[in-house]
């Protein structure tokens, strides 16, 4: 009939519509970006960008990122397993209490948290008098910024298990344990191998959060240059003394972490895609 568009074509018109915004809308908002701190850190030459990264405050910021992440990342993904190991594996009053808890991270803004530890580990807070009697010092130290990144980063590894444990069930713990195995050799041979592209991932999650993170290590750190610094607050340092090329020089190494971790979770999901059947996730 006349004057009757053909759905077929009407259908593709609107998927190219769409496809078409959403590219847009990811240069934009994306690679536009990245492609700006790129470069406003080659602006005046790669011998620069190169000795804004040999700075003596620069090579102790990303000393300092990469420790704290060296440190709360493992330990994040002990008690990230621990906890969903007991969430979906066991029954036990306060069970919803503790995925609340879990979550509870998600929900508190990062300024926050690094108040919280201030009133509680600061000179005048809770805890601050004794510790300073026994000459411990937390905060505006790499203790307050290595418990503020492990707060704040704590959900990424459970909430990965979370949802997978609950889906495989308890079924092959049951089987091995009938079987005579003990609980760790349920762990390490039944369970870690089902779960070990989920783990993978929220671990790579985790530590990509770690080292980007700002807002509970701004309020922790004391921004004291050279020492309490991570990458971050060093490029907002040198972003408020003018010194554009340097930090964009740093921000850059963040871009590129972030691209890492990109490539790196395009891999894990290929792998666990073509994952022969029957043998984990």
């Amino acid at each position: 009939m006349k004057g009757r568009r053909d759905p077929l074509i009407s259908s593709r018109a609107s998927r190219a519509a769409l496809v078409l915004a959403a590219i847009a809308y990811l240069v934009l908002v994306l690679i536009l970006p990245l492609l700006s701190v790129f470069g406003n850190a080659l602006a005046k030459g790669v011998g620069v960008f190169m000795d804004s990264l040999k700075d003596p405050d620069a090579r102790a910021a990303i000393h300092l990122t990469l420790t704290v992440a060296a440190i709360a990342v493992p330990l994040n993904t002990i008690t990230g397993i621990a906890g969903a190991w007991a969430i979906t594996k066991f029954d036990f009053p306060g069970k919803g209490f503790l995925v609340t808890l879990v979550d509870l991270p998600f929900s508190v803004s990062p300024v926050v948290t690094g108040l919280v530890y201030i009133l509680l580990f600061g000179a005048q807070g809770l805890l601050g008098p004794i510790l300073a009697e026994h000459n411990i010092k937390i905060v505006f130290a790499i203790p307050g910024i290595v418990l503020a990144t492990m707060f704040v980063t704590f959900p990424f590894v459970a909430r990965e298990l979370i949802p997978l444990m609950t889906e495989q069930g308890r079924s092959d713990e049951e089987a091995a344990m009938s079987l005579g195995a003990n609980g760790w050799q349920t762990f390490f041979r039944v369970t870690l191998p089902n779960i070990r592209w989920g783990l993978l991932y929220g671990v790579l999650l985790c530590n990509a959060r770690a080292m980007g993170e700002f807002g509970a290590v701004s309020v922790v750190s004391g921004h004291i240059r050279g020492e309490t610094n991570t990458m971050p607050l060093h490029i907002e340092i040198l972003y408020n003394e003018y010194n554009y090329v340097a930090a964009f020089a740093v921000a850059s190494l963040l871009a590129m972490l972030a691209l890492v971790t990109l490539v790196l979770k395009t891999v894990l999901e290929w792998l666990s895609g073509h994952e022969p059947v029957g043998r984990g996730h």
